[in-house]
């Protein structure tokens, strides 16, 4: 994401033309000639990477740069502080050092209260199928991941037998808990959404802002004045450029966005989704997504991964008993299911601000093995590349994301399509060197479509994959042949590096990888046939 500057001189360079988002990475500029005056609110946003185990991206509102990085300072410095009450995976969290205790009461904060009594509430609410215990299923099936052998009958029933006991007992009037069983319990589901929605307000609290939008890892969190449009992810979908399942717009909103399809473990060739049904002790894959729009963040959270869990239609009617929420549900054959009022959200293409744009530049659509073939000499429309890369974890926690740009080149150098391009505001553009020396690479997202912020299942932090379909900026396929994938990183404070490939794309599958660098910790390309959809 970036943080907007009013350097007007570079968007009149660019023509007021470049401003958006390309594939998974945020890009922000404003155009000096239309910056409101200085004494309205502007867009400023930032991005963060190991949040939480995920990505944070911080937008908002601001009357200067000094109040923006005051909401910042103080939403990380909520997170921090509800991680270290809430966190299942520090030994030394407040829950952690609960989860320690046995059949005692124990005076708990506030939060650890409420969470554990939000818990309580959802677990009768889905009959169970929402449960802190459904880490102890977990836990063995990611063990038969590693050990490549599915859990035994025996080991299952064991599992639900665990995690069907009562794991604590609440004291409201002496805000106490007392821990019950020995089940390994982990706070997720809803948590982060509790978290959000609690460090949007501290931002809000903290300086005169009109709006906050805060996505950490796919869950958004909308408050203020502005409404805004939000894509919401393909749970088919590969790559971070890849063509949204539909977008929302929303004001005053959460959203939160369940899968398997994003994390699981493969056991001899077939894949088990991380979300596992705590009542059968089995991985669930019925729903593909389930993506949850609701006034309050824990009530979207929840209903997001209870509906990855139940069976649909049991979940499209708990989620029309929530007050307020509707919710999108893709089923296993590409059926989407939705409430009545989820169309309400769904919006079209939105006109460009000209304060702030995010624009999403989308593949073209994803064919499926057998489309026609290429014409003589022309790339294969069967045939795609797939660039991953890692960034670095900079000091081992809590970094800000780098800038980074990838694009094709021909076999003359010259520029084919810019696939991703992320920077900090646009003052910061000079330092992708490379990228921002083409004068053809900076058009090349001219009438893209706003989009905010795009609704996912969790990811791990600092992962990202773009496509390139064969097409150039036009959408015409280009000639088979030769051409460069340049990937260019600039940290601030930090260094720059230029990675360059010359691939041969002409129906032959092509692998190679990048070294790693003091940015990356790897990148990788692999050209060949497209997946089919399932």
């Amino acid at each position: 994401m970036t943080t907007p500057g009013g350097d007007g001189s570079l968007v009149s360079r660019l023509n007021a033309r470049f401003l958006g988002w390309v594939g998974a990475f945020w890009v922000l500029a404003i155009g000096g000639a239309r910056v409101a005056a200085e004494d309205q609110p502007r867009w400023y946003a930032f991005a963060h990477e190991h949040v939480l185990g995920t990505s944070l991206e911080l937008t908002l509102t601001a009357k200067s740069a000094l109040a923006a990085e005051a909401g910042e300072t103080a939403a990380l410095a909520e997170i921090d502080r509800l991680a270290a009450i809430l966190s299942s995976y520090d030994a030394t969290s407040e829950f952690s050092r609960w989860q320690a205790t046995r059949e005692v009461d124990v005076a708990v904060s506030v939060e650890l209260f409420e969470v554990l009594a939000l818990f309580d509430t959802w677990r009768e609410r889905t009959g169970g199928a929402l449960d802190a215990a459904a880490e102890v299923a977990g836990r063995l099936w990611k063990t038969a991941g590693t050990r490549q052998v599915l859990p035994t009958a025996d080991e299952i029933a064991q599992a639900v037998a665990v995690a069907r006991q009562r794991h604590w007992r609440l004291d409201a009037q002496r805000r106490t808990a007392r821990h019950l069983s020995g089940a390994p319990l982990v706070l997720n589901s809803f948590t982060k959404s509790y978290i959000i929605e609690r460090a949007v307000g501290r931002a809000l609290a903290a300086g005169e802002l009109e709006t906050v939008v805060m996505n950490l890892g796919g869950d958004i969190v909308v408050r203020g004045a502005h409404a805004v449009r939000l894509a919401v992810a393909d749970p088919e979908a590969e790559a971070e450029n890849d063509l949204p399942l539909t977008h929302v717009g929303v004001s005053d909103r959460a959203v939160a966005t369940s899968g398997g399809y994003r994390r699981g473990v493969d056991i001899r060739g077939h894949w088990y989704s991380h979300l596992v049904d705590p009542r059968t002790g089995w991985p669930v894959d019925h729903v593909r997504s389930a993506t949850v729009v609701a006034a309050r963040a824990t009530d979207a959270g929840a209903l997001a991964t209870a509906l990855a869990v139940l069976p649909a239609e049991e979940g499209l009617l708990l989620a029309a008993s929530v007050p307020g929420a509707e919710c999108l549900i893709v089923v296993s054959d590409g059926r989407r299911l939705t409430t009545a009022g989820w169309r309400g959200f769904e919006t079209a293409a939105a006109p460009p601000r000209s304060d702030w744009i995010h624009a999403a530049v989308a593949s073209a659509d994803r064919g499926a093995v057998g489309v026609e073939p290429a014409a003589e000499g022309r790339w294969d429309p069967a045939m795609e590349a797939i660039i991953a890369l890692e960034i670095a974890s900079v000091g081992g926690g809590r970094s800000r994301k780098p800038f980074v740009a990838i694009w094709i080149e021909d076999r003359e150098r010259f520029p084919v399509r810019t696939l991703a391009l992320w920077y900090h505001g646009a003052r910061w553009l000079p330092d992708l060197r490379a990228w921002n020396h083409a004068d053809q690479l900076r058009a090349m997202a001219e009438g893209t479509q706003v989009v905010d912020a795009v609704a996912s299942a969790t990811r791990g932090p600092g992962k990202y994959t773009v496509k390139w379909d064969g097409k150039d900026t036009t959408g015409k396929l280009v000639a088979a042949g030769h051409y460069t994938v340049a990937i260019e990183v600039a940290r601030e404070h930090g260094t720059h590096q230029i990675l360059r490939q010359e691939i041969v794309f002409a129906g032959e599958p092509q692998h190679f990888d990048w070294p790693a660098n003091p940015e990356l910790a790897g990148a990788s390309l692999d050209y060949g046939r497209k997946r089919a959809t399932r």
